[in-house]
C-alpha cells in the first residue's frame, strides 16, 4: 500500500490532517467539524470519508465518529510534521508571523520530501536550542535587516540591501 500513500492528493492529505488534529483535539472527529474546519460542505466530507474508507484511511460508518487507520495515522502524522517544522522553521528562523507562516506552511507541506523537512527541523533547533546560536551575529542580523528593509528607504549599511529591492 505504500505507493498508493504516494499518490494521494493534496486533499486527501488535508482531510486526513484534519482528522488527525480534531481526535487530538476532541478524542473524536465528526463529519459536521471536518466540514467547518475545513470549510467545506458536509456532501463534499461524506464522498471524501467514502474515498477514505475504500483506501484504507479511515474507519465511519453513516452517523458515526470518523478514526483514522494505522495506515491513515502514519501519512496524517507525517503531513503534520511537515507542516509544523516548515511553520517552525518560518516563526523560529525567519521571523514570520505565525499566522502567515501557518498558511505558507499548508501551502508548502504537500511538496516537499521528508529529506529536505529533516533539513528545516535540524536547522530550526539549532537555532532554537544551541545556547551559541543567540550569539551568532548572521542571526541577529538576518532579523536586523528584514526590519530596516521595510523602515528605510535608503541602502542597509550591514547588508547593502535597499527597501525597495522587496518589491521588485
Amino acid at each position: 500500500m505504500a505507493a498508493m500513500t504516494e499518490a494521494l492528493s493534496i486533499s486527501i492529505e488535508n482531510y486526513l490532517e484534519t482528522i488527525f488534529l480534531l481526535i487530538q483535539e476532541h478524542t473524536v472527529a465528526r463529519s459536521k467539524d471536518i466540514s467547518e474546519r475545513l470549510s467545506v460542505n458536509r456532501s463534499s466530507v461524506t464522498g471524501m470519508l467514502q474515498t477514505l474508507r475504500d483506501r484504507g484511511l479511515v474507519n465511519h460508518e453513516r452517523y458515526g465518529y470518523v478514526t483514522l487507520t494505522k495506515e491513515g495515522a502514519d501519512i496524517a502524522q507525517r503531513v503534520r510534521r511537515r507542516h509544523e517544522a516548515l511553520r517552525d522553521f518560518m516563526v523560529n528562523v525567519l521571523s514570520i508571523d505565525e499566522v502567515a507562516a501557518d498558511e505558507a506552511a499548508c501551502n508548502m507541506e504537500h511538496g516537499i520530501s521528508n529529506q529536505i523537512v529533516d533539513r528545516f527541523v535540524d536547522f530550526a533547533e539549532f537555532v532554537k536550542t544551541c545556547p551559541e546560536a543567540a550569539h551568532v551575529e548572521w542571526v541577529k542580523d538576518f532579523g536586523y535587516r528584514c526590519e530596516r528593509h521595510a523602515q528605510n528607504e535608503e541602502p542597509c549599511k550591514r547588508c547593502g540591501s535597499h527597501a525597495d529591492a522587496k518589491s521588485e
